[in-house]
């Protein structure tokens, strides 16, 4: 296999652009460096793509050093032909190749083995060659040897019917042929475990049949589960008859003989014993995998706009993080995040407790000039914002003060971690996580980052995928987002710094160290007197730090140092100068520049189009951040509870989380909406994510409202609701 050209057509790329990107790779480069500095070497493709190379040359690698492995093994045994050497080279999946391997493959002793040591392979051989003339019974006469267990001709044929079902078990062909029809035609069925089942999250699942072809991933994920607490049975259903047909036609050569009536009794014999428990689980892993990496897709499609939401900077806000025993912890930062001031309230308790709570609250308001407010979406979080809503009322109309409930997923984990100990030793673990959640609204990505990405919770079923892909996968998005965005050198957390490319938890450590023991950075290349902080980490990292004390003005752009020649030589061929980057000067560089030629600059400054394109955009807004083009999140001063809502009701809201059949909306009430996939646009979509991202702006209506269940039906189609409700 050429791999190369295999990831080439897989991609639709060039085979020129997919072996540069390999060579990167292999030289230790990483996906941001590669995705943003390598453009010319790779034809512009994005992180993601790089990513998906990066996997799949993974597994074709892994493939390709199976595939020698079996082959020696084969080759060991004195059994390897060419003709199987060839079909193991042709093997597209490990399935294959394992395929091809298990005749071979050293087997526990089963029922085949038992009759090949009493001496009845001969046997076996003789019937499933299917001569003409063969009497199986005849034949078996001669095979009869007490000595050896075998008493009797029925003995004899009983042990070669073992051997002959293992060979057709076997039969790399057979199973390649059986697989592919039992994904085309099979049902996957889910039933409930007992008789008469309790009513459970599972009661669309006690009488659940679709065709493995059809099947989606949150169902699959739904039954399997269901299955491991014991609530459900699930099973592979396809018609025995046709099957097993499928079996015979590739084993039974003359039907009409007596040694091919053997064969085919042999052949029902395998298939029932043999292939289909066999290929049954092989079925049923392969939809857990494919849902899986649907899931896990999911989350980091989920994930991305979650860390990319607009920061609400440069304001002082508070943090509450709602409880009802341990009351409501308070913490209000200034606009960098420092903390000013905390407390513990109890709003809960009582109307006298709410009004001490309101009370004090509005003072710590107006001492700290405090406009924004972030409430944690935990436990007790109704009520709290209930009280918020009325503490904005005391203040006044003139207070512009404003909240928004923030998910608070993962800030328990981060405050009982080493991590939050370090950072805010004098602060116990609940006031550290009103602080988490008063930062993630100032900003979401800065304070993210101290978590687990598992922990942050944006999809479905987390806890039932594979620990290590889920986090290499989820890892990659967060990488993605920090270099997108960009880190300052020099108020960057460690764990964040620790995200940006070519720098790791130890370096990120040695230069918030080095930072704290010398002051801040001046100059991108001062990031090399880190301890640990060598040329390749500096080549890797360097176009992502920011350092906005800097007297040159591209150390605080996402220009890489390689490319400052060709960014001065850009400014000169336009007749601007670094002062005038500085002071924002340069609006007519893109006109300029498409009046010299874009081409012909790249050659002036030494570089190719792509880079030169990316320099300009960076010299037209230094410092700039990706995130503050995104809608601006919703902030709220009143708030709706959900016996307010009526079906028509319009709303604004915003996308929490998206998954296989909708996305949940919050709209400002304590449950968020669900919009079914039929109602989010007028045209068929395969999936919500075509259409929606967590943290998008959304305009709904509410379809129905059921207050019992606490559930909110909604609709981004108006034409989809009822006479009663338009």
């Amino acid at each position: 296999m050429n791999i190369i050209q295999t990831l080439a057509k897989e991609l639709g790329r060039s085979e020129e652009h997919v072996s540069n990107v390999v060579a990167l790779l292999d030289e230790g480069n990483t996906v941001p460096f590669i995705a943003r500095y390598r453009k010319e070497m790779h034809g512009t493709m994005d992180d993601q793509t790089i990513r998906t190379l990066a996997d799949r040359l993974q597994y074709l690698r892994n493939l390709e050093a199976r595939k020698a492995e079996v082959k020696n093994s084969v080759e060991g045994q004195g059994k390897l032909t060419e003709e199987l050497a060839r079909a193991i080279d042709g093997a597209a999946t490990l399935a294959e190749v394992e395929d091809l391997y298990r005749p071979y493959k050293q087997k526990r002793r089963t029922r085949a083995t038992v009759a090949k040591e009493r001496g009845l392979e001969p046997l076996a051989e003789v019937i499933f060659a299917q001569n003409a003339d063969t009497m199986p019974e005849v034949e078996a006469q001669k095979y009869v040897d007490p000595e050896k267990e075998v008493e009797t001709a029925e003995a004899a044929l009983a042990g070669a019917s073992d051997i002959i079902a293992e060979w057709i078990s076997d039969n790399a062909e057979i199973r390649k042929a059986l697989r592919a029809f039992f994904v085309k035609y099979a049902d996957v069925v889910s039933e409930a475990a007992k008789k008469d089942p309790e009513d459970t999250v599972y009661r669309n699942y006690y009488r659940f049949t679709a065709p493995v072809c059809k099947v989606q991933g949150h169902q699959v994920l739904a039954f399997n589960r269901g299955e491991r607490e014991e609530v459900l049975k699930v099973s592979i259903s396809i018609s025995r008859e046709v099957a097993l047909g499928l079996v015979t036609r590739r084993c039974v050569k003359t039907p009409a003989c007596p040694a091919s009536a053997f064969v085919e009794a042999a052949a029902g014999d395998a298939y029932d014993r043999l292939i289909f428990p066999s290929v049954e689980r092989e079925i049923r892993s392969m939809l857990t995998e494919a849902a899986c990496e649907g899931a896990i897709g999911q989350f980091a499609l989920n994930l991305r706009p979650l860390l990319m939401q607009p920061p609400v900077k440069g304001a002082v806000t508070m943090g509450l993080d709602p409880g009802y025993r341990m009351g409501c912890k308070v913490a209000v930062v200034d606009g960098t995040g420092k903390v000013l001031d905390t407390a513990v309230v109890y709003p809960t308790y009582g109307e006298r407790q709410k009004r001490e709570c309101i009370e004090r609250l509005a003072a710590l308001i107006k001492k700290h000039a405090v406009r924004h407010i972030a409430i944690g979406n935990g436990t007790a979080s109704r009520e709290t914002e209930q009280m918020t809503v009325e503490l904005i009322a005391s203040l006044g109309h003139g207070a512009d003060v404003s909240y928004m409930i923030v998910n608070e997923a993962g800030a328990s984990v981060y405050s009982a971690s080493k991590l939050a100990a370090a950072e805010f030793p004098e602060y116990d673990v609940n006031l550290r996580s009103a602080v988490s959640i008063a930062r993630r609204l100032q900003d979401p990505l800065a304070e993210l980052v101290k978590i687990d990405p598992k922990s942050i919770g944006v999809g479905q079923y987390q806890h039932d995928m594979p620990e290590k892909r889920l986090s290499e996968a989820l890892n990659g998005v967060v990488e993605d987002c920090v270099n997108a965005v960009g880190v300052d050198v020099n108020t960057a957390s460690a764990p964040l710094l620790a995200r940006v490319a070519g720098l790791n938890a130890s370096v990120a450590n040695n230069l918030v160290k080095y930072r704290e023991e010398h002051g801040a950075f001046t100059s991108r290349r001062q990031i090399m007197k880190v301890k640990g902080l060598g040329a390749k980490a500096f080549e890797q990292s360097a176009g992502f730090l920011r350092v906005p004390e800097s007297a040159e003005v591209l150390d605080n752009t996402a220009v890489h140092p390689e490319s400052y020649g060709a960014a001065e030589k850009l400014l000169e061929i336009c007749g601007y100068t670094m002062s005038e980057v500085r002071a924002g000067k340069i609006q007519q560089l893109r006109e300029r520049l498409a009046a010299f030629g874009e081409a012909k600059a790249a050659v002036a400054c030494g570089v190719g189009v792509p880079t030169l394109r990316d320099v300009a955009s960076e010299l037209m807004k230094p410092g700039r951040d990706p995130r503050d083009e995104l809608p601006a999140p919703v902030l709220r001063t009143d708030v709706l509870e959900i016996k307010d809502l009526k079906p028509g009701m319009e709303l604004k809201g915003t996308v929490r989380n998206v998954i296989d059949f909708g996305a949940f909306v919050d709209i400002g009430v304590h449950q968020d909406g669900l919009v079914h996939i039929s109602q989010i646009c007028d045209r068929f979509i395969r999936h919500p994510s075509e259409v929606l991202s967590v943290g998008d702006v959304v305009t709904v209506w509410v379809k129905e409202v059921d207050e019992k269940k606490n559930r909110i039906s909604l609709t981004m189609r108006k034409d989809r609701l009822s006479p009663k409700g338009s």
